[in-house]
């Protein structure tokens, strides 16, 4: 069974800095690439980031371009978004999802792989940046 966990949310102030981790279970990086995604209250979700370790891709959304980091730690297995220069329009739940490697394959650009619907989804925590 594939399982996502999240971790490392928080309060933090702006300007500070998170770092959120994803636990995977049930599937190995080589078999999905994994996203992070939020929603923030009243808002649609978004992506933020996402990684395949298979062919080496690191993809970034506007609001996340210079300021957050994605990265995977194979023998953990597990994926993190090292979150920089935080401001308050950060606040959101953040949610990481896993997309199955055959899916990612058959994707044509980073929009796609930001936009696409993921397969598997965790439960999402929490992030809050106060001004």
């Amino acid at each position: 069974e594939v399982q996502l966990e999240e971790s490392g949310g928080g309060l933090v102030q702006a300007g500070g800095s998170l770092r959120l981790s994803c636990k995977a279970s049930g599937f190995r990086f080589h078999e999905y690439a994994v996203g992070w995604f939020r929603q923030a209250p009243g808002k649609e979700r978004e992506p933020v980031s996402c990684i395949s370790d298979f062919d080496g891709t690191k993809v970034y959304a506007d609001s996340a371009k210079g300021r957050f980091i994605i990265s995977s730690d194979n023998v953990k297995n597990t994926v993190y978004l090292q979150m920089n220069s935080l401001k308050s329009e950060d606040t959101a739940v953040y949610y990481c999802a896993a997309i199955l490697r055959a899916r990612w394959e058959l994707l044509e650009s980073d929009v796609e792989r930001l936009w696409v619907e993921y397969d598997y989804w965790g439960q999402g925590t929490q992030v809050t940046v106060s001004s």
